[in-house]
């Protein structure tokens, strides 16, 4: 994991980003006769957005969720050590409208991986991403439907995501 370094800034309206991103979703997603809607978090981060906007939607079908660490294309370059927890998918993927959700989309990898991993479980009708912050830097063709907040970080700047008593997104200066 990443050493943090100094704290250059906090969004702090990440409630305000879930709010807007409800709305983009139920106007988007459900007014689109995407009925029934099944969301997908990617753990961790992604997860606890998704629960919040799960939340916030009400919606019917249960919260799924992804551990897309084996389907990484780099977790040894990175160093990540994968933990061995199942992903968890409540419902029939086959044939159904999926919102796909994370936290932070930089390179496209992260997205990558999760779709291979629900296309291992079936072939959805759509697929739709939402993520709360697009942080630019992309390394493969991968672009969100409905974004939060979108930022140019600089180099040396990482950005994270916490859920202490409620989410915060946080921008560091690392060395």
């Amino acid at each position: 994991m990443q050493q943090e370094g100094r704290i250059i800034q906090d969004v702090v309206q990440v409630a305000g980003l879930l709010d807007q991103m409800a709305v983009e979703i139920a106007e988007r997603a459900l007014a689109c006769n995407r009925s029934p809607l099944h969301m997908i978090g990617v753990r961790t981060g992604g997860l606890w957005v998704a629960a919040a906007l799960h939340r916030r939607l009400g919606l019917a079908s249960p919260l799924g969720e992804l551990n897309i660490a084996f389907y990484r294309d780099d977790f040894s370059q990175l160093g990540l050590h994968p933990s061995v927890a199942p992903s968890n998918l409540p419902f029939d993927v086959e044939g159904a409208h999926i919102l796909l959700v994370d936290d932070i989309l930089y390179t496209g990898r992260t997205v990558k991986a999760a779709l291979n991993e629900i296309f291992d479980y079936g072939r959805p009708a759509s697929i739709i991403l939402a993520v709360l912050l697009d942080r630019g830097g992309r390394e493969l063709p991968v672009a969100a439907d409905i974004t939060g907040v979108t930022m140019t970080l600089k180099p040396g700047e990482q950005a994270k995501l916490t859920a202490a008593d409620e989410l915060s997104l946080r921008l560091f200066q690392t060395a």
